[in-house]
């Protein structure tokens, strides 16, 4: 048996990753059962969660012998190599097991490689599909659109509308028995209707040309006629000049000034043209002018002339560029202020002359870069006045015309873009420079028709007729009231100066025939004087005293008592009253805060102020407060109780008539003058 056993051979295997091959298969011994064995087969019979459990079990085991093999050896015992032997051969075992576990998870990893490629390629198959799928559909789409926003020529005619076409077109091209039911047939019928009048409208167009060529030829006729007729006309404008100025009617001057007033801008051209309209309406002596350069003002709108030598001369330029100095920042700052506040070199003159014959110049100016109008003044008067000291700011061109509206000083530009321009040159303030523009008073943008309004800023502002002509009429009534009240003052300050206080006949009733205090000094004060007196500071926080207003002191004296009065001169005198504060030196300093009477007087001459105002337009009211100032010192030092203890005659014996002397517990005197008695009593 054992020789039968050792003469039978197992079969041999050959184990390969693919089928068998031919060459392994003729290197075989035929006489041999050889069989193949393919892992890869094996793979898709085999669970690969049991191989994953048989994978931890085989790791188990190959823990479990190395460390019984280590025990063993530890111990060093004789018979342990047998059994380390034995354990060695089942951990090989063990090792091949996982060995062929690896090569089963390899192929399982290239086979679901494979498969997830063939995935890929056919789903890139198929997006390659959809793709061009939503090509085609995105292009039939295209070509619907195309059909469907088609539009014909017919489209864009205006045909008549179709009642109309009915209406008008004869049978034979409407056809109401086909078209009505067919709408291609009525609009190929509408389109006939369209050329048939088209060519109707084609004839008379040829007629009304010929029409225009017979009518151009009787124009060039015509024309040369005239021409003809101008050197005619001008030679008997020429002839007539004499009989014009003899009979004040100069036709030539005007045609020369609205031929000048083409170039004026537009601001100074409303106000030209409003002011002449209000001169022929309203009055006849105002007098409108236009002066400057005519041709500096054509220049200012001829485009710049493209110089074609300048490529020529370039080099001795560049020698004398580099030979000249750069100019310096405040240079250039000084260049750009002056271009700043640039004036156009045309300006318009007003006269206006009052029924003294004094006239009142205005000189009209436009700053071009800031947009605003300025204007300056000239009194002329009729006689030679002599100017007294005190008069010296009364005819001033800086102060004539201050707030003539309320809060219009003409300090500050009327344009709000303008301090942004000031910013980038430097300016701080305009009024450093009205010296020489002029003042930039609200009034006259409005003449110009100019208006910047601050709630609502607009980019451009441009001149308005209709502005200009609802503000003439009250700014002349205005200015010429201004001229005729400032001209009163100046002769009432030539006599107060002289301790003379004017009054007039129509005014002699309201005051007592004989008034003894005088007035001993009339002077001019300066506004920070005036803020500095003690018995000012009422007003002055009433802001009733203001850097505009215009500063007088006096002084009435009678005897060893002196009233000073400060006097605050309001711009729009006689309509705004002055104001006046009183200080009594005698027996000490009397205000009106340590005595009632004090506040009396000056209550008097400010509150009661509407009794002394005179004949209209009432400008003797300030020679007419003083003269009651002097009556009521008069009173107030008649009615003052006598000192016993001090000997001889009363210094100021009673000679006004008074009903009583003193009245209530702040012993009130009676300053109130009644006429025709010629008694004072109390208010």
């Amino acid at each position: 048996m054992s020789s039968d056993s050792s003469k039978k051979r197992k079969p041999k295997v050959i184990r390969t990753d693919g089928a068998p091959q031919e060459n392994k298969r003729s290197r075989a011994d035929p006489d041999q059962d050889v069989k193949y064995y393919s892992e890869e087969a094996e793979v898709e019979l085999r669970d690969p969660n049991k191989d994953y459990e048989l994978y931890k079990q085989t790791c188990q085991e190959l823990q479990r012998l190395m460390a019984e093999i280590q025990d063993l050896k530890s111990k060093g015992s004789k018979d342990s190599a047998v059994a380390i032997e034995e354990r060695r051969i089942q951990s090989c075992m063990h090792f091949m097991t996982l060995k062929k576990l690896n090569r089963l998870a390899h192929i399982r990893l290239k086979k679901g490689r494979d498969q997830t490629h063939e995935a890929k390629q056919k789903v890139d198959a198929y997006h390659l599909q959809l793709q061009n799928l939503l090509y085609e559909v995105m292009h039939l789409q295209k070509e619907i659109t195309k059909c469907l926003e088609f539009k014909s020529k017919h489209e864009e005619i205006d045909l008549v509308s179709v009642d109309e076409f009915y209406k008008e077109a004869p049978p034979e091209i409407s056809k109401p028995d086909i078209t009505l039911n067919e709408p291609h047939q009525q609009t190929l019928a509408r389109l006939d209707w369209e050329l048939e009048q088209r060519k109707r409208l084609a004839e008379k167009y040829k007629e009304c040309l010929a029409n225009k060529e017979k009518i151009l030829k009787e124009i060039e006729v015509k024309k040369e006629y005239l021409s003809s007729l101008q050197p005619r006309l001008n030679s008997i404008m020429q002839a007539s000049l004499p009989v014009q100025e003899y009979l004040f009617m100069p036709f030539d001057q005007a045609h020369k000034q609205y031929e000048t007033a083409r170039h004026l801008p537009p601001p100074l051209y409303v106000l030209f043209v409003q002011a002449n309209a209000y001169g022929q309406a309203c009055d006849k002596k105002l007098a409108v002018a236009i002066e400057g350069s005519v041709e500096e003002a054509k220049a200012l709108y001829k485009p710049p002339e493209d110089s074609q030598d300048d490529e020529s001369d370039s080099d001795a330029e560049e020698e004398q560029t580099t030979k000249r100095r750069r100019p310096t920042l405040g240079v250039q700052l000084d260049d750009k202020r002056k271009e700043m506040l640039k004036r156009h070199p045309l300006s318009v003159t007003i006269d206006l002359k009052c029924k003294d014959d004094s006239v009142l110049h205005l000189i009209f100016y436009y700053l071009m870069n800031l947009n605003v109008m300025t204007v300056k003044t000239k009194v002329t008067t009729a006689t030679e006045m002599t100017t007294p000291i005190s008069a010296g700011d009364l005819l001033s061109p800086g102060s004539l015309l201050n707030c003539l509206y309320p809060g219009d000083h003409g300090k500050r530009t009327p344009n709000p873009a303008n301090q942004f321009q000031f910013d980038k040159v430097g300016i701080l303030t305009l009024s450093d420079y009205v010296t020489d523009l002029g003042h930039p008073y609200v009034w006259v943008q409005k003449l110009g028709g100019l208006h910047f309004p601050k709630d609502q800023p607009q980019p451009t502002v441009t001149a308005d007729n209709s502005l200009s002509a609802s503000h003439m009429e009250m700014t002349m009534k205005l200015l010429k009231t201004r001229l005729q009240s400032r001209l009163a003052l100046h002769k009432q300050f030539a006599s107060l100066e002289h301790g003379i206080v004017p009054v007039s006949s129509e005014c002699q009733h309201l005051f007592p025939s004989k008034v003894v205090s005088r007035l001993v000094k009339w002077a001019a004060l300066p506004y920070e004087d005036y803020l500095e007196l003690s018995y000012t500071k009422d007003v002055v926080e009433a802001g009733l005293a203001e850097d505009t207003h215009l500063y007088y002191t006096a002084l009435v004296e009678r005897g060893t008592a002196k009233l000073q009065a400060a006097v605050v001169l309001n711009p729009g005198y006689s309509s705004m009253p002055p104001i006046f504060n009183l200080c009594l030196n005698w027996k000490g300093e009397k205000t009106n805060s340590n005595d009632d009477n004090i506040r009396a007087m000056e209550s008097e001459v400010n509150v009661c102020y509407k009794e002394l105002c005179g004949p209209k337009p009432g400008y003797q009211l300030l020679t007419n407060q003083l003269q009651r100032l002097c009556v009521v010192l008069d009173v107030y030092l008649e009615t003052e109780s006598h000192d016993t203890s001090v000997e001889g005659p009363k210094e100021f014996p009673q000679e006004k008539m008074c009903l009583r002397l003193v009245r209530g517990p702040n012993r009130m005197k009676p300053f109130k003058y009644n006429h025709p008695q010629g008694f004072f009593s109390h208010r």
